[in-house]
């Protein structure tokens, strides 16, 4: 099965054929650099990581190129209200971003342009759109003429004349169509500018992404991603201004992701359910809500709660004990090592060898039908419940299924290397899992242990009372004892 992608433009899947056979031209749409990010980006830059490192997984050569918008409203607002310049506020939210992809695993771009070192590329782009009439001049600024470009709105599927006439939009006397959108911004006393044929001034956001898209990538690239939400204006303006300066297709691919909701709500600040990235892993792992931007489809909403991120979380959890155990019983054996004569497995080991051996067509077959990482954790979920019930059936561990085992572990690592999951040890990930969890109860190891012994000691002065008195308070707070011949060990339940 080729590769299959939902294009935006054509309203369908298409098998996905890039320009150059084996090579792969990916922009897509960064963050305006004023702000802590929250986790609306996260998902997209998440989305498109799993993107990315899918197709260099499928053995082409990408470039991906995604922007930091450097120069903007939003930014001078705030450099303004601090008293700074513009690039302390852009130099402090570029690392904070920054930090926060490391965290969740998102892999660098090859290019992570700003918009501020392209104003010349802006600058001609620009003067071409006024050149060839696509673009006029009106006091300082520059606007796009967009009854100049006959497929305006073909991304978003609307129509120019239903928009003009529902426009909500306050009449401005310096644009030809209410619709006209700025390229250029003429300077306001105070704010950054560079100089122009048109004065001094500054780009307008959508300008810039043409700009340092062609820079890097060419006139056509590949695949343009980002939100839903830019669909309209943001790349049917681009589409608009860099189709109308080049004369060609600007992208051949439009890959956009859903929104994420917060229970169930449209995330917005006025509502109060509004989260940075930052504050959000501040009470989650940074892995587990990676897996957890990853378990819907990448095109369908994605809803954003404490039960479905805890939901995710535990399900991270149960692969990460099947990958420890796998380590534990394989260890120092790989799965090319020894080879399995299937006519000694009992029947849970045939199966689990069948979906061992079928587990990477199913992965690409899942992920080549438009990414679906959601039927891809379904896949991982289905192999580790066999690799579970084979562990838990089978009694000494014989060469063929330490052989399996080690094969199971490979697979997975090489799922989870495309997802952006699995980085841990899993000894690791689980006693830091567990420490967390001890957090969230209020309760330290130290303290369980320090019971544990005083409960010991009571038993042994026959003191049942006290002793079931303790084992009574500690499940209360969610910790279960069990009792064995080598003493007595805990678990969070």
């Amino acid at each position: 099965m080729a590769l299959r992608v939902y294009n935006t433009l054509a309203g369908r899947k298409e098998e996905f054929v890039p320009q150059v056979p084996g090579k792969v031209s990916m922009y897509v749409c960064g963050v305006t650099v004023y702000d802590h990010c929250h986790i609306g980006h996260a998902r997209a830059n998440v989305v498109f990581d799993v993107i990315f490192r899918y197709l260099r997984h499928s053995g082409y050569e990408v470039t991906y190129v995604r922007n930091y918008t450097d120069v903007d409203d939003k930014i001078i607002n705030r450099a303004n209200s601090e008293g700074v310049d513009f690039r302390e506020i852009t130099e402090r939210f570029i690392k904070e971003f920054d930090r926060d992809m490391a965290q969740l695993g998102v892999a660098i771009p090859t290019c992570q342009p700003r918009a501020t070192e392209h104003i010349d590329d802006i600058i001609k782009i620009v003067q071409t759109l006024v050149d060839k009439g696509f673009a006029y001049p009106s006091g300082g600024d520059v606007y796009f003429d967009v009854e100049t470009y006959k497929d305006y709105l073909k991304l978003s599927k609307r129509n120019l004349d239903d928009m003009k006439a529902g426009a909500r939009i306050e009449v401005d006397e310096r644009k030809n169509h209410p619709m006209d959108f700025v390229l250029w911004k003429e300077a306001k006393p105070g704010e950054p500018s560079w100089d122009s044929p048109w004065g001094k001034g500054r780009p307008g956001w959508h300008i810039e992404c043409s700009a340092m898209s062609m820079r890097f990538l060419g006139e056509t690239i590949d695949i343009h991603g980002g939100g839903k939400d830019l669909v309209f204006p943001h790349h049917e303006n681009e589409i608009a201004q860099s189709e109308a300066a080049t004369g060609r297709p600007f992208v051949k691919y439009w890959l956009h992701n859903g929104f994420v909701n917060i229970n169930s709500e449209k995330m917005s600040k006025s509502l109060g359910n509004f989260f940075t990235i930052k504050e959000v892993l501040e009470r989650y792992d940074a892995e587990a809500l990676r897996f957890f931007l990853i378990t819907a489809h990448y095109r369908s909403p994605l809803d954003f709660s404490d039960q479905n991120v805890k939901e995710a979380e535990s399900g991270l959890d149960r692969i990460y004990s099947a990958l420890a155990k796998i380590d534990e019983v394989v260890a120092g054996v790989s799965g090319e090592q020894l080879a399995v004569k299937a006519a000694n497995l009992k029947e849970v080991e045939q199966e689990l060898l069948e979906k061992v051996e079928n587990f990477s067509s199913r992965f690409r077959e899942a992920m080549d039908d438009d990414f679906n990482t959601a039927q891809v954790l379904g896949h991982i979920f289905d192999l580790v419940r066999s690799v579970n019930r084979v562990l838990a059936e089978s009694g000494k561990i014989s060469a063929d299924l330490k052989a399996i085992l080690a094969k199971a572990r490979r697979v997975l690592d090489e799922a989870g290397e495309v997802l952006g999951i699995f980085r841990t040890q899993p000894d690791v990930y689980l006693e830091n899992a567990r420490e967390r969890k001890l957090a969230e109860l209020g309760i330290s190891r130290e303290e369980i242990e320090k019971l544990i012994e005083e409960r010991t000691a009571a038993r042994k002065s026959r003191d049942f009372a006290r002793g079931d008195e303790i084992r009574d308070s500690l499940l209360a707070r969610n910790i279960v004892l069990l009792d064995s011949a080598q003493g007595t060990v805990w678990r969070i339940k």
